[in-house]
């Protein structure tokens, strides 16, 4: 699906200021923007470095902006946007727009076409600019003045006389440290001269912090400009880097990586058009962690990586784009992060001891682990570094961990501590936790289940007979009691969850937690994970109404419209934001098990409706995140996007069911 505009779109600063485009390095920093050229976000930036990767990140270069000087006049291909202005306003001279491996635009000035490309280089903190001439009558000027931010990414920049002004440039090398204990920037600009001016630019206005209800106003600072004589046929390549670039060719590194994801994409299971376009949205959110593990960045743009979204999204991310390798250091870094039989929720950004306050993540470990050894046989790694981790964590669960987790006496899991947000569902506004769900939850129970199964299934392929058909027997006690006491029968669906321990009885159950049988999507996992827990008309009854209430074109509401709590809308500061996080917003992540669950209960017609699913996603690629799948959407109509533009989870579970179910179209495992 190469994603191309032409001016009718490109010109008009609405649409172009909506749609962003991406371009990460494998480390966890990125370059990023608008179609319009003018930022929306303070995360918005042309190289945003990680210098711990994939942690550390920092905003250095924020803007390139370009100037054609044409007979005496002066074309500003840059566009910014004020308090009550908008200036320049380059996009009226963007031509088009596409993206298939790269974003590349196209600016047309009085008979003067010029093409750039963007690229973010694998594995370093470098950015690649590409300019062509494709088309110019006589020769012409062009000027780049770059702005620097040099803040957190989570911070803004103001005017401060603590920046060193001094900048060195020689032989079409710039290189400035802006601030004391930051790294160098180095910017190669060859058969550029330069102009020093160093000073402040005030107040460029970000729209989505505005809408965030956060600071949405930020100064920066230019060093001056470049200018060089350009004519029909001339191209050049700006490198934007921590690492000196002397003797680096942009060309040849942007060869280099074009080469690489052509290979990614050569290595997919599936090379259709919408198959492609994921297999590259996927390759974003793969980074190092440390000298030689890999992890997950569970989006974009201020995600870190978490342990639940790793595990979700890897097998979209990893096995079904041919990843393995990836897959595995991925696993192993989890494996080695383990505590008290809990896996990382996530690594904080400056470094600090991981967080494991998560009781899901652990979990889906377990269907990770089974996914991997599907796709590779790897029997090895599994049997000899994965199993024992996976026999600990099953042991610290029976005995008892963090935040009161334990498999109470009828078997299933409980989990909940006051103030504490466990499952995915997890937002939290100072001390008061949204959707709490203490208790034994739905879905985490599904989770334990097939965590049983798959260990169950494991040691019987590894050869030890008697504990495999023990895991069986405690699986199936589980599933029989999940299918008791989770069925609430007049509502022919699941409860969302259940308070207390074993001795509450279904009744009080429901009678004392009208929360916990609220029509939530957490009920479709016990349909769509490797051992599903219930058949026949329970299936069919779940499956119908979570597609009657929850079932949206770009994925699953959190909370059906007629529950108390419904948001229609996700947005405002962060307790409003917050607050409507799990009460109606729309995920996308939950249409892969939806379409796993279609296939499941419906067979052939299930899978030709799973087609239509995908299908009607297929526009949200064209917007917001070009050529990726957004974090959520508001609940009713048109269903805006919202939240990150770029979501492994949304795009690894897309492209698992897309491309296992209705390419592969494998059959499910029985426990």
């Amino acid at each position: 699906m190469p994603i191309s505009f032409d001016k009718t779109l490109t010109q008009n600063f609405d649409e172009a200021l909506r749609r962003e485009w991406l371009e990460t390095n494998g480390l966890g920093g990125w370059a990023s923007s608008t179609l319009a050229g003018a930022h929306t976000r303070r995360y918005h930036g042309l190289l945003v470095a990680a210098l711990h990767p994939p942690v550390g990140r920092m905003v250095l270069l924020s803007k390139l902006e370009e100037a054609l000087l044409i007979n005496n006049q002066r074309f500003e291909l840059s566009c910014n946007r004020y308090p009550g202005a908008v200036h320049p306003r380059g996009f009226e001279y963007l031509d088009s727009f596409t993206r298939d491996l790269f974003p590349v635009f196209e600016y047309e000035a009085q008979g003067v076409r010029v093409r750039k490309t963007i690229a973010a280089s694998n594995g370093e903190n470098t950015t690649l600019i590409l300019y062509e001439v494709l088309h110019a009558p006589s020769t012409f000027e062009m000027e780049l003045r770059p702005f620097i931010a040099y803040r957190d990414y989570h911070s803004m920049a103001h005017a401060n006389d603590a920046i060193r002004r001094e900048a060195r440039f020689e032989h079409g090398l710039f290189r400035a440290q802006p601030y004391a204990g930051t790294p160098e920037l180095f910017l190669s600009v060859p058969e550029f001269s330069f102009s020093a001016q160093p000073e402040w630019y005030y107040n460029f206005e970000y729209r989505l912090e505005q809408y965030r209800g956060l600071d949405a106003h930020e100064d920066l600072f230019t060093y001056g400009t470049f200018k060089r004589t350009l004519q029909a046929g001339d191209r050049f390549g700006v490198i934007a880097s921590l690492h000196d670039p002397t003797g680096r060719d942009a060309f040849q590194l942007f060869h280099a990586e074009k080469l690489r994801r052509e290979k990614l994409c050569s290595a997919a299971i599936s090379i259709d058009a919408f198959a492609k376009t994921l297999t590259l949205a996927a390759d974003q959110f793969i980074v190092r962690r440390g000298e030689n593990l890999r992890t997950i960045i569970a989006g974009y743009h201020w995600f870190s990586d978490w342990g639940r979204d790793t595990m979700i999204a890897l097998p979209g991310i990893c096995l079904s784009t041919g990843r393995f390798e990836d897959a595995r250091k991925i696993l192993r870094a989890f494996a080695q992060s383990t505590s008290q039989g809990m896996l990382p929720n996530r690594f904080p950004d400056a470094g600090e001891q991981p967080e494991y306050n998560t009781v899901d993540a652990t979990l889906w470990f377990f269907v990770a682990i089974y996914k991997y050894l599907e796709y590779t046989n790897d029997v090895a790694f599994v049997r000899e570094e994965l199993m024992p981790t996976l026999r600990d964590i099953i042991s610290w669960h029976e005995r008892g961990t963090r935040y009161n987790i334990h498999v109470d006496t009828d078997g299933l899991l409980y989990a909940g501590a006051p103030g504490v947000q466990l499952t995915w569902m997890d937002a939290k506004v100072g001390d008061w936790v949204v959707t709490p769900r203490s208790g034994k939850a739905v879905e985490i129970n599904a989770l334990w289940y097939n965590a049983l199964a798959i260990y169950a299934e494991l040691a019987r392929r590894f050869g030890n007979a008697g504990e495999a058909e023990s895991f069986t027997h405690r699986a199936k006690q589980v599933q029989a009691k999940f299918n008791e006491v989770f069925w609430n029968e007049s509502a022919g669906a699941l409860y969302d969850y259940l308070e207390g321990e074993s001795r509450l009885s279904l009744s009080s159950a429901s009678n004392e937690n009208r929360d916990g049988a609220a029509i939530r999507p957490n009920q479709i996992f016990a349909l769509s994970l490797p051992f599903p827990l219930l058949e026949g008309r329970k299936a069919q009854q779940v499956l119908k109404i979570v597609e009657e209430q929850l079932y949206t074109p770009v994925g699953l509401r959190s909370l059906a419209a007629n529950e108390p709590g419904y948001r229609t809308h996700y947005g405002g500061d962060q307790w409003s934001r917050d607050s409507a996080y799990h009460q109606g917003t729309v995920w996308s992540w939950l249409l892969g098990p939806f379409i796993t669950a279609l296939i499941r209960v419906e067979g052939e017609a299930g899978r030709q409706r799973a087609r239509q699913v995908i299908d009607r996603l297929k526009p949200h690629l064209l917007d917001a995140g070009l050529g990726t799948v957004s974090e959520i959407f508001d609940a009713e109509p048109p269903h805006a996007p919202r939240g990150c533009m770029a979501q492994a989870w949304s795009v690894g579970e897309l492209l698992r069911a897309y491309l296992e179910e209705l390419a592969l179209e494998k059959s499910a495992p029985s426990a």
